[in-house]
């Protein structure tokens, strides 16, 4: 395994009652870039992921992580080596403060034990690296509001601080930017940007303007196998990929598929 690749999948299957949700998928992520996983609904992505963080088990290949097989490993052991997902610890706690929701993540990573009965000078103790994380998500002028009073979009900008408190060296986003108005995109997207210069980042992401904006590599799924992988100019012209992903056949006018506006973000 090339140590350009952080995480490699090698015939990954999953299969439920006959049907084969994920289908040969041999997947390479390089190290230090940002990685979009894209295709129709029902291409599988999902169970990639759930795949990727041992919430299913595959039912034949193998995964790998820094070239270690971590096939047999549980969510929590996975978690330990460096790879998070983002709702995995997203802001569980709504009637705790922003700044509360951050420590808990932190003592998390310290102690793998929520251990909410530490005195109150000992948890002021993680404040300061707690408020950085803030910092770097644009929340701490947040930092002392409850959870449930953040709107939709700061809720997301907290999930990731939450999930940067377990120092995560990939960092796994499903859907980062779903149920948004624009505005709420453009900060979650300059966040992940920012981010994604200090770590590994693999994103399941329907918007397609996110997708050619902050990704170096995309995997394009169908029916739960790759059906091509490259740069978002590569795959935005590729023609399986704009009859597979958007129903519009090699040849065909723009215009004539009903999904115009889909085509228009991919090409």
């Amino acid at each position: 395994m090339s140590q350009d690749l952080i995480l490699e999948t090698r015939g990954l299957v999953k299969e439920f009652k006959g049907f084969t949700a994920v289908d040969d998928v041999n997947l390479k992520v390089e190290r230090g870039t940002i990685h979009a996983l894209i295709g129709p609904n029902g291409a599988g992505k999902t169970t990639v992921f759930n795949l990727l963080t041992k919430f299913l088990k595959p039912t034949r290949g193998k995964l790998l992580f820094n070239g270690q097989d971590i096939t047999r490993k549980d969510s929590a052991s996975i978690a330990h080596l460096g790879i998070v997902r983002s709702f995995q610890i997203s802001a569980v706690f709504p009637h705790l403060t922003v700044l509360e929701n951050v420590r808990v993540a932190l003592q998390q990573k310290r102690s793998d034990t929520f251990t909410f009965w530490r005195s109150e000078k000992i948890l002021d103790g993680l404040n300061d690296r707690a408020l950085e994380l803030l910092d770097s998500v644009g929340l701490r002028d947040f930092s002392k509001a409850k959870a449930v009073d953040l709107p939709y979009g700061r809720k997301r900008s907290l999930e990731i601080a939450t999930t940067l408190a377990l120092d995560p060296e990939l960092l796994l986003l499903d859907e980062p930017t779903q149920g948004m108005g624009h505005e709420d995109i453009s900060v979650v997207a300059e966040l992940i940007k920012e981010v994604g210069k200090d770590r590994t980042i693999l994103m399941v992401e329907h918007n397609l303007n996110v997708v050619a904006d902050l990704s170096d590599t995309i995997t394009v799924l169908q029916r739960g196998a790759i059906l091509t992988k490259g740069t978002y100019e590569t795959v935005s012209a590729d023609p399986q990929v704009r009859e597979a992903y958007m129903g519009v056949e090699e040849g065909q006018p723009e215009g004539t598929t009903g999904n115009e506006a889909a085509v228009g973000t991919l090409v």
